[in-house]
């Protein structure tokens, strides 16, 4: 037996003792966001959390302690009893359209720990978890999760990345969006490219009856469309661009799904994969944040879901471009490049 390192023992007991707290945080956080109190401190703030609860009407005794846990996260400003947010704090917690804003991320949480008997059962059986099982509303939080990357990026920089694509779709292009979830990704594309249609497609009814929903709302049903359908059973044909956002990995047969992908395409088409950023050695970045969230996330759901449908092959949210590519080629595609990447992504593009 090992003589033990007490220093070392001290530095785990730090590190555990700040993962728990940003454990404990996350019903905190949520209730701030749902109640507004962050955005109430980001327009209005400097305040005292009396004047907090009685703008938005709340009981101050609660309010209190919210101010006081959320300055010992350090999610908020203080000073001599009075709370705010600074502009860094703003993007995080006030800002939507901020390519950090978290509240998807504290919802995702939530969800992962909803789930954890389902996920638990899958240990002992190696059954999986049917996506939209294993908590209430976990494809609400996915979609907001991957809204501000989305938002951010596609047409920022992921869609002018892709070999003369941008150009047909200012033209007029049609675009499948497979594995379209609540429809951000598609609406945004939609929004951006007026003269192009696109037809997003998911096999969970409820993500799609919300992208529906969100299509009508933003007054782009005429050009969008949305249909419940799994990834290989698509009929439509011909498309200039499919795209595929952090959805391959979570399918049971992502090889049958990349090889169909290929026949949805023009002979000149792409297909543009966006999966977690990732490296190709499993161990190589196991101490990086995002590598721990992603592998704590695909256990709890990329993994299960994969596993609840045929094939189950699991790739996990972890694959790393070396084994996407390999997949991506024995699929029949000619060719395939990282295009883009970022902070959480990366951007595959293959060629038919």
């Amino acid at each position: 037996m090992p003589e033990l390192d007490h220093d070392a023992l001290n530095r785990l007991v730090g590190k555990m003792l700040d993962d728990l707290g940003g454990a404990f945080s996350v019903p905190t956080v949520r209730i701030g966001f749902r109640l507004g109190l962050f955005n109430e401190l980001h327009r209005d703030g400097p305040m005292t959390s009396e004047e907090l609860a009685g703008r938005l009407g709340l009981a101050p005794r609660y309010i209190r302690e919210w101010t006081l846990a959320q300055a010992a996260n350090g999610y908020i400003s203080h000073e001599a009893g009075r709370f705010w947010l600074s502009p860094e704090q703003s993007m995080l917690f006030a800002n939507p359209d901020s390519p950090v804003f978290m509240a998807g991320a504290f919802d995702l949480a939530a969800a992962m720990i909803d789930g954890e008997s389902k996920v638990e059962q899958g240990f002992r059986t190696g059954e999986g978890v049917a996506w939209g099982d294993s908590a209430g509303c976990l494809f609400c939080a996915v979609g907001a999760f991957f809204r501000p990357a989305y938002v951010n990026a596609i047409c920022q920089a992921w869609l002018p990345a892709l070999d003369g694509m941008v150009a047909r779709l200012q033209e007029r292009a049609l675009v499948a969006d497979v594995g379209c979830g609540v429809g951000f990704s598609t609406l945004l594309m939609a929004k951006e490219y007026p003269n192009s249609h696109f037809v997003g497609y998911d096999f969970h009814a409820p993500s799609i009856e919300q992208a529906s929903a969100h299509a009508v709302h933003h007054g782009l049903a005429d050009r969008v469309r949305f249909e419940t359908v799994a990834a290989k059973e698509i009929a439509d044909r011909d498309f200039d661009l499919v795209t595929m956002f952090d959805c391959l990995h979570d399918m049971g047969d992502p090889l049958g799904c990349a090889s169909h992908m290929r026949r949805l395409l023009k002979a000149d088409g792409l297909w543009m994969l966006v999966e977690p950023i990732a490296a190709d050695d499993p161990t190589g970045a196991l101490s990086s944040p995002v590598t721990r969230l992603f592998y704590n996330a695909s256990t709890m759901i990329c993994v299960p879901t994969s596993l609840a449908q045929e094939v189950g092959a699991a790739l996990g949210a972890q694959a790393g471009e070396k084994q996407l590519t390999a997949l991506i080629r024995e699929a029949g595609f000619s060719s395939t490049r990282r295009a883009a990447e970022g902070p959480f992504s990366m951007v595959l593009e293959a060629r038919p």
